[in-house]
């Protein structure tokens, strides 16, 4: 009979190991790129040529809400922040250039 306090548990998994492969790879491939370890090129080639006849957009009617955005004067209680100028030591550095 199973110990029913007592349970294995599984820790990842193929799924999980294949998941931080991926993620590993995608990241060697995006420094890669930024670093420029991977450069590419293309030369020749062109883009096909399309061509488009007739056609209507499709009519819609669309019935939207509204917002208000504007202020109002209102009293509310803003703390206040006071500061006074008090003389007081700081430490100094004094650099000297070699000669």
């Amino acid at each position: 009979m199973a110990d029913p306090y007592h349970t294995e548990r599984r820790s990842g998994g193929a799924g999980r190991t294949i998941l931080i492969i991926l993620v590993v790879a995608v990241l060697v491939v995006i420094v890669a790129f930024a670093t420029g370890m991977i450069n590419l090129s293309s030369t020749g080639g062109s883009l096909p040529k399309v061509e488009v006849e007739g056609g209507a957009l499709p009519k819609v009617d669309a019935d939207v809400g509204s917002i208000d955005v504007g202020s109002k004067a209102t009293t509310i209680e803003v703390p206040k922040v006071e500061t006074k100028t008090e003389t007081v030591k700081v430490p100094t550095l004094d650099v000297q250039k070699a000669n």
